[in-house]
């Protein structure tokens, strides 16, 4: 699918009249991460669109740290939903992927019908959880990743450190030097510099899920919980017990209900 002059993998499937559900995939995985989710929605009537995003789609690979800010990422979602005709759609984001959805719904909230973001939360609630938890913590694995080179230690021994890290081969893609380096750019890109400006996001107008496994390392119960405080609208907290991180694999049945009961609202 082309966006400007970038040219999108995007799956879509379930039925053509469907209500719009665009999911958007986090670090390291590709969209497939949700191939346990998206047939659980379309037996629920939802149309669903599954992008593999900037620098994860091969023709939409540009160079450059700087190209893969969250506003380029936003603005490449309205991009797919735009060339696919689709008015309005619920936004469903996990991981790296969740922090789009809320800069997608923040800045476009006449296109969003509802967001469910997963594992990760409004970005003002994670500023708020990194100075009163163990948030910091948590999140210092984002310095490896942001270090020039870091790709030599995730490529080494045939990539054992990716493919040990995600539960499904939706990492394969990853594997490939190019496609990592330009994974790594969205961390560089807004987690380098002027981190508070990059993370910057609005209120929420829209009805919004946070769905959150208590097994996960990387992001803790507080930034996810306090993420009501910035939605003024309908708010649901779930916790999933005994789901780690990867719950689009882990935990598909629950992600597909959480995004089926937000669908409802609308």
């Amino acid at each position: 699918m082309t966006v400007g002059d970038l040219e999108f993998d995007v799956r879509i499937g379930g039925p053509d009249n469907g209500p719009a559900v665009l999911l958007l995939h986090g670090f390291p995985t590709t969209g497939a991460c949700f191939d346990q989710v998206v047939g659980r929605l379309h037996e629920s009537g939802l149309r669903t669109i599954v992008p593999d995003q900037r620098g994860y789609s091969a023709g939409a690979r540009p160079e450059g740290a700087e190209n893969y800010e969250f506003g380029h990422l936003v603005s490449d979602a309205i991009g797919i939903l735009d060339a696919l005709g689709v008015g309005y759609s619920m936004v469903v984001g996990h991981d790296m992927g969740a922090l789009v959805a809320w800069h997608l719904a923040s800045k476009h909230p006449q296109r969003v019908t509802g967001l469910v973001a997963i594992s990760v939360g409004h970005p003002s609630a994670i500023s708020a959880s990194l100075a009163s938890s163990d948030q910091r913590d948590r999140s210092s694995y984002i310095l490896d990743f942001v270090k020039p080179g870091s790709e030599d230690a995730m490529l080494a021994d045939d990539a054992k450190v990716l493919r040990e890290l995600v539960p499904d081969d939706s990492v394969l893609p990853l594997t490939e030097r190019p496609a990592l380096t330009a994974a790594l750019n969205w961390y560089r890109a807004n987690f380098t510099g002027d981190i508070k400006s990059h993370l910057a996001c609005g209120p929420i107008e829209t009805p919004t899920t946070v769905l959150w496994g208590d097994g996960d390392t990387a992001l803790g119960r507080e930034q996810a919980e306090a993420s009501g405080r910035f939605v003024y609208s309908d708010f649901r907290f779930s916790a999933l017990e005994g789901v780690d991180h990867w719950i689009p694999q882990n935990a598909p049945a629950a992600v597909a209900s959480e995004i089926a009961l937000r669908s409802s609202v609308w």
